[in-house]
């Protein structure tokens, strides 16, 4: 799955990067890399990954890695751009940045890291490239490069597959691919400035050794077949080696900080159980403490992915007896009964999720859902336009909204939304098919300005499709 996630998102970048027209190149971009070029090379390549890559929007997931984002910015001197991070779905134990704030986090890192301290030091080096601006002096010191092309190898290089130079060749940017690249001396400063905001930020700075020591032992067992922490940083050994003495200068104190896992543990069985091979993933569970409440909702969601009905109702109504009071054990048991027919059951749980946390986007879009299958419409569309005032490119509350607006007969607002979550979910045949037939009921200004904004979306996430 890996190998065709990659292919398919360079091939979209070669494409992309060949048909972007040269009018596109800011003039700036070839003397001073000024902050609004960053701003707009950032914006593109946000949308990239966004269109390409299948970004994580779970609530319990995002505003963990956003509170760690947000403690390390907080050690950071003011900086333009806010740091924004993205979740993506791939078991890749990589991280990287790119321009004006933009920062992403694979699963795969996640997963295979043991402390929170550890994740946070990755993040800390990662948001360094940033505050240094790192790729912005680079391109900055680079010449005759256009936007687009900037597009193509940015993304070749932090992907960090054997692939990546092929962006680059297609680009007809292959000469300038080199200049882009993390120096040494790049990734020296981002180790050192990195430390600093661990530090800082409160955090154990020897996990920074640890976090690397554990992605070297992890690149040689793979046999490089995983793109690795290493693809994108080079010389980690010497890294290693200065970061240690450094750190064994520091005050012990800083060193007998302790982390509580409790947050990351409940993230990584989340991620483990919904998006790691399900065989995998159940006999990683049962090797954990077996009444563990989280060994429940681990058990619980892969039991349902195996539409093993009977051990998945044994494993949340263990879940529930165990803590009926957490939103996020409310919100995966609601969501599994409701998957599985008791609606009633269902209801309970997720309007007292919703409750509990009013901004639990999961629990908003599948209550939603539940008073439209109990024939309540009007609250059924008030609690998915609030899933989509915080996530205004979810697909799937897009399209929930669709429907409901459909068994009203409001057509308009059913091809609308529909032609919205084919957007976001890249398909670009239905996307054109619903927004004419949008297009066609607009009768009044109100209806004319959505198309407006619908046209727009449209406009911004077609330019990355094949």
């Amino acid at each position: 799955m890996l190998h065709i996630i990659t292919r398919h998102f360079l091939h979209a970048l070669i494409v992309f990067t060949l048909i972007l027209p040269p009018s596109s190149v800011n003039a700036s971009i070839f003397g001073e890399f000024t902050i609004s070029d960053e701003a707009e090379l950032g914006k593109k390549v946000h949308r990239l990954i966004r269109a390409q890559l299948e970004v994580i929007e779970d609530p319990e997931i995002v505003e963990y890695i956003k509170d760690i984002a947000a403690r390390l910015e907080k050690a950071a001197p003011p900086q333009p751009f806010p740091v924004t991070v993205d979740v993506v779905n791939h078991n890749a134990v990589n991280a990287f940045a790119t321009v004006a704030g933009y920062m992403v986090i694979f699963s795969g890192l996640i997963l295979n890291i043991e402390t929170e301290s550890e994740l946070a030091s990755i993040m800390a080096h990662e948001l360094a490239h940033i505050t240094q601006r790192h790729v912005a002096r680079n391109i900055e010191r680079s010449k005759l490069i256009s936007m687009g092309s900037l597009i193509g190898i940015l993304a070749g290089i932090f992907i960090g597959s054997e692939a990546g130079s092929a962006v680059a060749v297609g680009s007809m940017a292959g000469a300038q691919s080199a200049v882009l690249k993390y120096s040494r001396e790049d990734e020296r400063e981002a180790d050192q400035v990195g430390l600093n905001y661990l530090i800082q930020a409160g955090y154990n700075p020897i996990h920074m050794v640890s976090a690397m020591q554990k992605m070297r032992r992890m690149h040689w067992f793979s046999g490089g077949d995983i793109p690795s922490y290493l693809s994108t940083h080079p010389g980690m050994d010497e890294r290693i080696g200065y970061l240690r003495d450094r750190i064994n200068r520091l005050d012990h104190e800083l060193l007998e900080r302790r982390d509580d896992n409790s947050r990351l543990k409940r993230v990584q069985t989340l991620l483990r159980a919904r998006y790691v091979d399900p065989a995998t993933a159940l006999s990683h569970f049962r090797q954990e403490e077996h009444e563990s409440c989280l060994g429940h909702l681990g058990r619980g969601i892969v039991n349902s992915r195996m539409n093993r009905v009977g051990d998945a109702t044994e494993n949340f109504e263990k879940l529930m007896k165990c803590d009926d009071d957490d939103p996020l054990f409310l919100r995966e048991a609601g969501i599994f009964y409701f998957q599985f027919g008791d609606l009633n059951r269902a209801g309970e749980l997720l309007q007292k999720a919703v409750m509990l946390r009013p901004r639990d986007t999961m629990a908003l879009l599948y209550y939603g859902r539940i008073l439209s299958e109990k024939g309540n419409p009007t609250t059924a569309i008030s609690y998915l336009e609030r899933v989509l005032e915080i996530i205004p490119e979810d697909p799937r509350a897009h399209e929930h909204l669709a429907r409901v607006y459909g068994k009203i007969e409001n057509n308009f607002m059913a091809h609308l939304n529909m032609a919205y979550a084919h957007i976001y979910d890249n398909n670009k045949r239905q996307a054109l098919f619903h927004r004419e037939k949008a297009r066609e009921l607009a009768r009044d200004t109100s209806m004319k300005n959505q198309m407006d904004k619908l046209d727009e979306a449209y406009k911004e996430q077609a330019q990355f499709w094949k």
